[in-house]
């Protein structure tokens, strides 16, 4: 039996996808879960405390990836837009329910990002207890740069991560810092989703996070990793 492909209304959005080092193959994304709160000094600084109980998420769409090097229209609907860089982990395999000593299996490589954050549209949804998607979950708003597969990258550490914004150290932590190490961010979100290739996470933000402008040029560095570089230019 011959089943003819159906016919579409429009055309479907582009597959989204990502740069690996060392290949010209490219990492297809599927979807992006953002952790929240797990530097100490962060929450600290957002006026929170740490779940020490569990790590919890908020996700991005597909749409919302951006290449390091690309400049950042200023987006609508703010007037107080942050940066936050981040460690990335690109999963390559399939993780369901899978303790932490075995979770690293999935990890097909890792990146660093910047999750961008409408951060007044996200204190009026804290206020309001309101969820946070128009704050975190808009176009670009998750910068990416090209992913080094894991067994390149080597051992997470206490490399340290750091952003600066012009000449200004704006940002500056170590993997170590995190909370939820990957191992344990892997394990417990695949007890709740159905983990596979393509997924990312970003996993969380150390303290310094602040506003940027039109003509901002942003530098992010972890050992190991890509330099992220992105400008932020007027808005569209």
């Amino acid at each position: 039996m011959t089943v003819s492909a159906p016919t579409l209304l429009f055309a479907p959005p582009p597959i989204r996808t990502v740069a690996v080092v060392g290949t010209e193959a490219r990492f297809p994304v599927a979807r992006i879960f953002c952790v929240g709160r797990n530097y100490v000094e962060h929450a600290k600084e957002m006026g929170a405390e740490v779940d020490r109980e569990a790590p919890f998420y908020f996700l991005k769409d597909a749409s919302a990836i951006v290449a390091s090097g690309s400049a950042l229209p200023y987006p609508a609907g703010t007037a107080d837009y942050h940066h936050e860089i981040e460690f990335v982990v690109a999963i390559g395999a399939e993780a369901v329910a899978v303790d932490a000593k075995d979770a690293m299996d999935a990890v097909f490589g890792y990146a660093l990002g910047l999750d961008m954050t409408r951060r007044d549209l996200q204190a009026v949804a804290k206020t309001k207890g309101r969820p946070w998607d128009l704050a975190k979950n808009f176009e670009q708003s998750a910068v990416i740069t090209p992913i080094v597969p894991a067994v390149d990258f080597g051992r997470i550490a206490d490399q340290r991560i750091e952003l600066t914004v012009g000449e200004t150290v704006r940002q500056m932590g170590r993997l170590s810092d995190m909370v939820w190490s990957v191992p344990e961010l892997i394990a417990h979100l695949s007890h709740f989703y159905r983990l596979g290739p393509g997924d990312l996470i970003y996993t969380g933000t150390p303290s310094g996070v602040g506003a940027v402008r039109a003509g901002d040029r942003l530098t992010g560095t972890v050992p190991g990793l890509p330099t992220l570089e992105v400008t932020i230019v007027p808005a569209i």
